[in-house]
Formats: structure tokens, C-alpha cells, sequence
């Protein structure tokens, strides 16, 4: 089997489960795939590991099929590691390891776990829908549409795996996306979030009881 035919393979695996768990958002949550993991009898555990490399690994031992996954990710990374570590369990379940790392050996692999989660979180059909119904052209998607788009459906894709698909997809020129720093964007586009000016508020509070 060529790459790209496995790759599509774990595409169709990630709409059939989405089909399956009846999962119609593209903002699929941990509690979503805590519900998934439940049924499929994964027990989850947080780790308190420091390799900025390794978010998550799946293992399928004597104690059955278990997920380790980094204690402190932010909410998009969580659910792609998720979804990542369940398409192992799906495909892979007889290794006796496999992480949320690419590593030289496992390439392929790893990268239909890459391919299989963000297909899960946000179908590529549906994306370039949504793209289309916000008027870009193909091949012209700049950075603001993303973030608009990411908005608009609330999806737990991050903007890095949204960019990369843009990409990879000819929706957005080769490299135009690279540099893009995503958070800032979005607060120049759409505001300060509530929870920063919430800690500001606290912050400027706490200073005031301290020299009161």
C-alpha cells in the first residue's frame, strides 16, 4: 500500500468515527473523546513529563489499552493528542508502543495519526466549505481568514493544523502561513480575550490590597 492510500484509508477511518460517535462539530471536545475512549475501554493517564516533544503515547499491555497524555496541554493540543493516541488504538493496537512523536522508523505511522486526528476534529471537505462560504478564493486564504474561520466554527483544530491543511490543500500559497503568530492576530482582529483582562483586573487588585 503507496502512503497516500493508507493516509486516505485513515481519513475514511476518521469520518467513520465521527459517524459512529455522532460527532457533528468540528469543535470535538476531551469530553467527546473521553466518552469514545470509555466505550472503546482506553483508560487515560496524565503524565507529568517535561520532553516539549512527547504530548502523549498509547499503550497496549497486560493491563489493556492505555493513554498517557501530558498533564498541562492547552485544550487543542489535549483533543489532537486524543485523537492522535486513538487512531492507534484503532490501527496500531499491536505495537507495543507507539507516541505522539514522528520519529525515523515509524514515519508513516505516525503521520496517518497526524492525518487521522485532524480529520476527526475538522473533515477537509468541510473545511473547504467553510472557506468557501466565507468568500476566499482558492489558492488566495491569508492568515485572516483562518482566524475568522476558526471563530465562526469554534473548532479545536489549532491554528497550526489549520494552516498546514490550507496548505497542503492549495487553498493558501506554499509558505504564505509559516510565521504567522496566531494569537496575536486574533486579538488584533477580534479583541483582548475576557480571561486576560480578567487577570489584569486580579492583578491590578492584588497590587492595590499590597499597598493598601
Amino acid at each position: 500500500m503507496s502512503r497516500t492510500e493508507y493516509y486516505q484509508q485513515m481519513k475514511a477511518l476518521a469520518r467513520e468515527t465521527r459517524a459512529k460517535y455522532r460527532l457533528t462539530s468540528f469543535r470535538v471536545t476531551k469530553t467527546d473523546l473521553r466518552r469514545i475512549y470509555k466505550d472503546l475501554g482506553i483508560r487515560i493517564d496524565l503524565w507529568d513529563h517535561k520532553c516539549s516533544k512527547l504530548r502523549g503515547a498509547y499503550f497496549n499491555d497486560d493491563l489493556g489499552p492505555t493513554v498517557l497524555i501530558v498533564k498541562g496541554l492547552p485544550v487543542d493540543p489535549t483533543v489532537f493528542t486524543m485523537a492522535h493516541e486513538l487512531k492507534h488504538h484503532l490501527v496500531d493496537r499491536d505495537l507495543p508502543v507507539a507516541c505522539c512523536e514522528a520519529n525515523p522508523g515509524d514515519a508513516m505511522i505516525e503521520i496517518g495519526a497526524e492525518v487521522f486526528a485532524a480529520e476527526m476534529i475538522f473533515p477537509e471537505g468541510d473545511f473547504s466549505r467553510a472557506l468557501a462560504d466565507q468568500g476566499v478564493v482558492h489558492g488566495e486564504c491569508c492568515a485572516n481568514d483562518l482566524v475568522h474561520l476558526k471563530q465562526q466554527t469554534k473548532t479545536t483544530l489549532s491554528y497550526a493544523g489549520l494552516a498546514k491543511r490550507a496548505e497542503f490543500l492549495g487553498i493558501a500559497p506554499p509558505g504564505s502561513l509559516a510565521k504567522v503568530k496566531w494569537k496575536l492576530l486574533e486579538e488584533q482582529i477580534f479583541g483582548e480575550p475576557v480571561y486576560k483582562r480578567f487577570q489584569r483586573y486580579r492583578g491590578q487588585r492584588h497590587k492595590q490590597s499590597g499597598t493598601a
